[in-house]
């Protein structure tokens, strides 16, 4: 109805949340109910709006929020209002999670702080990214990752206020790990699929971003903002792949690198794909998909 007939103030939305997190829903309401996960836009959707992709940075600090493009909204308004505690998650985001350091640092207690993650995660502004896990071994970070969904949200709360300040400030690589992350779950989410991923990270300091896990297999995925490509991106690959041999079995290990650049390679044993070509690939797979 309201891509039918274009206006404000014929219907209030209100309650808009996770039920799948919420404790309060005590019956499951198969049969009576659907649940449409509505996440920001896509790279893929945004491409079909009237506002042409511009640049990389561009890409980042203009987020995904549909009013945005539909209405022609500027992404970086005045966030003032904003309690703190969003803001230092922010600063957080790609970062493992701390609750304790979290809580002490918006002056608040542990418990507080877990509660107030738990309205930006039921409200689907941030989420946790659980660590990887083989079966037997001790040597892996066992605390998650704090990422939020959309991109131009946490640039405008880290005070990023346009594309040319993003692309020197000091936490772009975070920014962009954030999208990348995000682009993933909601090409997943979007197609009916639960998100199943995970990072890796060992208590040496080796880490992969991402992991997908597609059918019986690994897919790593690694990000950096950089334009070039230099042969430390791969470092992690190899300590995922020694993590994943010492658990029950031994799955198929696909490599993707997502950077900043323009140009796709293959390399030994590994996709290197650029920004730009990220909802080419075929995350439902975890394998190269359309190749436009």
């Amino acid at each position: 109805m309201l891509d039918e007939r274009r206006g404000f103030g014929r219907f209030i939305l209100t309650g808009s949340a996770n039920l799948s997190l919420l404790q309060s829903v005590s019956q499951s309401l198969a049969g009576r109910t659907a649940l449409l996960t509505l996440l920001p836009l896509g790279l893929e959707e945004i491409r079909r709006s009237s506002h042409p992709l511009d640049d990389f940075f561009a890409v980042l600090w203009r987020g995904g929020y549909p009013a945005i493009f539909d209405r022609g909204l500027d992404p970086g308004g005045d966030l003032l209002t904003f309690q703190g505690f969003l803001r230092l998650c922010a600063g957080r985001s790609a970062q493992l999670l701390n609750l304790s350091a979290l809580g002490a640092d918006a002056g608040v207690t542990h418990p507080t702080a877990r509660a107030w993650l738990s309205v930006l995660e039921t409200s689907f502004v941030a989420f946790r990214l659980p660590p990887f896990h083989a079966n037997v071994t001790t040597r892996l970070v066992k605390t998650p990752k704090l990422h939020f969904y959309d991109s131009g949200l946490l640039c405008a709360l880290l005070g990023i206020r346009s594309p040319d300040h993003l692309r020197e400030h000091p936490l772009r690589g975070a920014v962009f790990e954030t999208w990348v992350v995000s682009e993933v779950l909601k090409a997943r989410v979007h197609r009916g699929l639960p998100p199943a991923l995970s990072f890796f990270r060992d208590r040496k300091g080796a880490e992969v971003d991402l992991i997908l896990e597609a059918d019986r297999d690994l897919v790593a995925v690694e990000t950096k903002s950089a334009r070039t490509v230099v042969s430390d991106f791969f470092a992690g690959f190899d300590a995922l792949a020694g993590a994943a041999r010492s658990g029950r079995r031994t799955p198929a290990l696909r490599r993707v690198l997502v950077y900043g650049g323009d140009r796709r390679e293959e390399r030994t044993g590994a996709t290197v794909l650029p920004w730009s070509m990220i909802d080419r690939f075929d995350w439902a797979a975890g394998r190269p998909g359309r190749g436009r």
